[in-house]
């Protein structure tokens, strides 16, 4: 009992700094997923494009970013650009990697998206004068998006626990602020099972909207 009156004074104390790097996480992995989706998108349009070069490309990429760990994606993307000349900052270096990784599982997500729609909803689209980007845009990504939408939240949750290794190039995430205060305290497990309750509020706070937006969804009229 009074290791846990303890541990929740620690946390009191802790709040303001572990609060500071939850949103430092939340920013980076919301501008990551959504960036992502656009590359995402992108490299869809090439895996379906006509020419072998686009598909072999598109499945290069997807099949580089799923095979590699993401630490080894964010080292590369901050100290590459040093050995080319090129000033990138650790923010640039966390959120493109994030961004990279996150857009080849999207556009795997998105792929599935698409194939479950009934072929002859395009055609007819067609038949009623939409162009090739009217009946993408108004018709095949919003149906896209709602039977992928369980998907993209587990993709986004996997952003957030993945968005940990951008520690390492001293970005101060939520991760990165628990090891401070390790470090400070000299309270290495509070400070670890400190963090990991944040995390597993913010990832079950994510679910829980992707449950509800897929009701919503399920009681519109298509």
């Amino acid at each position: 009992m009074d290791d846990m009156i303890g541990f929740c004074r620690l946390l009191a104390a802790w709040l303001p700094m572990l609060a500071g790097g939850a949103a430092t996480t939340a920013f980076l992995s919301a501008t990551a997923m959504i960036a992502g989706f656009f590359a995402g998108i992108g490299i869809y349009c090439l895996h379906s494009a006509r020419p072998r070069v686009c598909r072999v490309l598109a499945r290069a990429y997807v099949s580089v970013f799923r095979g590699t760990p993401v630490l080894a994606q964010v080292l590369l993307c901050y100290y590459l650009p040093g050995e080319l000349g090129i000033d990138a900052g650790a923010w640039t270096a966390a959120t493109l990697a994030l961004t990279l990784n996150s857009a080849a599982y999207q556009s795997q997500i998105l792929r599935g998206g698409f194939a479950a729609i009934p072929p002859g909803q395009q055609e007819a689209a067609i038949a009623c004068g939409l162009g090739p980007w009217r009946t993408f845009r108004h018709i095949r990504l919003p149906q896209a998006l709602r039977l992928a939408l369980p998907a993209l939240i587990s993709e986004l949750i996997d952003v957030v626990k993945a968005s940990a290794v951008v520690s390492v190039v001293a970005i101060t995430d939520l991760t990165r602020v628990g090891q401070q205060l390790a470090s400070s305290s000299y309270r290495m497990l509070p400070a670890c099972l400190a963090v990991a309750l944040i995390y597993l509020a913010m990832t079950s706070l994510l679910a829980l909207a992707g449950r509800y937006l897929e009701r919503r969804w399920r009681k519109e009229p298509s």
